[in-house]
């Protein structure tokens, strides 16, 4: 599944592919799996010793399904997730669905008032928990918001700060007051008759699932997808990594996120590809571990998880010769780490990918068989069945090679933000496409570059600069690992820049160097002012760099906060 090679003048291209859409919902691809690969393994979770078939993880699926049911849940109605990277997320995604419920993504670095927020948005009336993990304890944060739940009956919360929550089912077999265990709710008997009458009132096109976008400027937004939206979009990436049954995919990115959720989970069950789940976070050992002993023939990962892998200690001991594709997605993949991706982990066919929550996720991706270039320098072209434009400020579509706003259409936009008509219609326009915030210049055979991000472009002494062409830039540089780049306030230019650097292991940089660098080869105004050589970058738990954290850093310390 390819898109079409066409020569184009204007920055508008759509993607064509052999597969048409499906319309099917989320319960019918597992059902579909379970019925055509009910042997062979479906999701194997390392730290649990867990190895499920398609047609076990099925009735794991019903049965939980079917309890959902039991405690008095509707279709339509929210049911929050709040777990790291383990088998129950997995029961829940594909049980919500038999139920016919909205699955609504938690982050598990959500702490007490963003955890209420989340939950009250959206109205969830049951919410899934693990009892701890890392730094954040979930049990005394809710009862922390909810002291009423340790007195309630498990069911029958009701509370002032969480007035829509009424059940909370916690991970693992122990009791704890107010609450249903997760064991007890997923050994319930699969009640056929009473999901088949759920069934059949589902339709493709109905929401099926709410994720938070990070919510940079004033509350996160609820991203309300649908069954067709996540669906078709793992079946198209799917075909273009060339998945098959015989394919084994890694997933150390979350499962709350639709990198996991959707090109994870779903993207192996539409094509009977087994679900490897290394450990409940990011560990590059676990990772490395997993593909060596379950011949992972896949990978996915930001490029920040692929360089801790590659720069483990016990890298050399591990076998990763069964790998072949994967993607990589969620900031600029350098040159020399696709070459060390390529050669070292043995991933000739490592595609990139681009998109947004609200786009289910993906837009764009590259093809297997990519140049190594184009592999790097874009990220790829439409996926089969989706439209992209580039236009610029007056909503124009731009002739090739001029940048603008990368906007989005077709299947896998979203339906809406939840309950917000208002941020929906600033995002989605009459003609339902969608504005992505990234300036992105198209060439003439539809393959996109990501410029930079409008929010993050800077403005220094009435040049419009875009960090990251100073980062790609800087990332040439042999001793540099990692390089973010932000715009800091200035009296005279108005901003200036600031890169913070950190080293490849064993190097050591100074700013001389690296503004030897950059004479000649970069202009003088892109020339970071500020250098900061460093260890570690400010991180979600997506792998993502937090920018506006470096941006706070730097102006305080220089004092130039006001």
């Amino acid at each position: 599944m390819q898109p079409q090679s066409i020569e184009h003048q204007q920055s508008y291209t759509h993607g064509t592919g052999t597969a048409g859409l499906s319309g099917t919902t989320v319960s019918q691809v597992l059902d579909a799996a379970a019925s055509r690969w009910p042997d062979r393994d479906a999701l194997v979770v390392i730290d649990q010793g867990v190895r499920w078939s398609w047609a076990e993880l099925r009735e794991r699926a019903r049965r939980f399904a079917s309890g959902l049911i039991e405690l008095g849940l509707e279709p339509g109605e929210r049911i929050g997730m709040l777990a790291p990277n383990r088998a129950e997320w997995i029961v829940t995604q594909f049980g919500s669905a038999y139920a016919g419920l909205i699955l609504v993504n938690v982050n598990p670095a959500y702490r007490q008032s963003e955890l209420a927020y989340a939950l009250n948005k959206v109205g969830c009336r049951a919410l899934v928990t693990e009892s701890e993990f890392k730094t954040s304890n979930y049990l005394t944060m809710l009862n922390e918001l909810a002291p009423e739940l340790s007195g309630a009956a498990p069911g029958t919360l009701e509370s002032a700060a969480l007035p829509a929550l009424r059940s909370v089912i916690r991970l693992g077999e122990e009791w704890t007051p107010g609450m249903f265990s997760f064991a007890d709710v997923a050994e319930t008997a699969a009640d056929d008759t009473r999901l088949a009458a759920v069934a059949n009132g589902l339709n493709f096109d109905q929401p099926l699932n709410i994720q938070f976008t990070s919510g940079t400027t004033g509350s996160p937004k609820a991203a309300t997808l649908t069954h067709h939206n996540i669906v078709n979009n793992a079946r198209m990436s799917a075909e273009i990594l060339g998945f098959s049954k015989a394919d084994r995919l890694c997933i150390p990115v979350p499962m709350y996120h639709c990198f996991g959720m959707v090109l994870g989970t779903l993207l192996c069950a539409t094509h009977g590809a087994a679900i490897v789940l290394p450990s409940a976070g990011f560990e590059p050992s676990a990772c490395l571990s997993a593909i060596a002993t379950e011949r992972c023939t896949a990978f996915h990962g930001v490029p920040t998880m692929f360089i801790a892998m590659l720069d483990d200690p016990d890298f050399d001991r591990y076998d990763l010769g069964s790998l072949r594709t994967g993607i990589m997605a969620g900031a600029p993949c350098p040159v020399e780490l696709m070459h060390r991706v390529i050669d070292d982990m043995h991933m000739p066919e490592i595609t990139i990918g681009y998109g947004m929550t609200e786009t289910g996720p993906l837009s764009t991706q590259t093809l297997r068989d990519d140049p190594i270039e184009l592999r790097v320098g874009t990220v790829g072209r439409a996926l089969p069945n989706t439209e992209i434009k580039v236009i610029d400020e007056q909503g124009r579509i731009v002739p090739c090679g001029e940048s603008g706003e990368l906007c989005t259409r077709g299947y896998c936009v979203m339906r809406g933000y939840w309950g917000d008509p208002e941020r929906t219609a600033e995002d989605i326009d009459e003609g339902h496409w969608i504005r992505t915030g990234d300036v992105a210049t198209m060439d003439k055979n539809g393959y996109v570059r990501i410029v930079g991000r409008i929010k993050d472009m800077l403005i220094r002494g009435g040049e419009n600069i875009y960090p990251r062409e100073i980062e790609e830039f800087l990332y040439t540089h042999p001793k540099v690992d990692q390089v973010e780049v932000v715009g800091v306030p200035d009296a005279k230019f108005g901003e200036e820049i600031a890169a913070w650097i950190r080293p490849k292991e064993g190097e050591r940089l100074t700013e001389d160097e690296i503004r030897d660098y950059c004479k000649g080869r970069l202009a003088h105004f892109k020339v970071p002012r500020y250098l900061r050589f460093v260890d570690e970058f400010p991180m979600t738990v997506t792998g993502k760099v937090q920018k506006y954290i470096i941006r706070e850093r730097m102006a305080e310390e220089l004092g130039l906060a006001s």
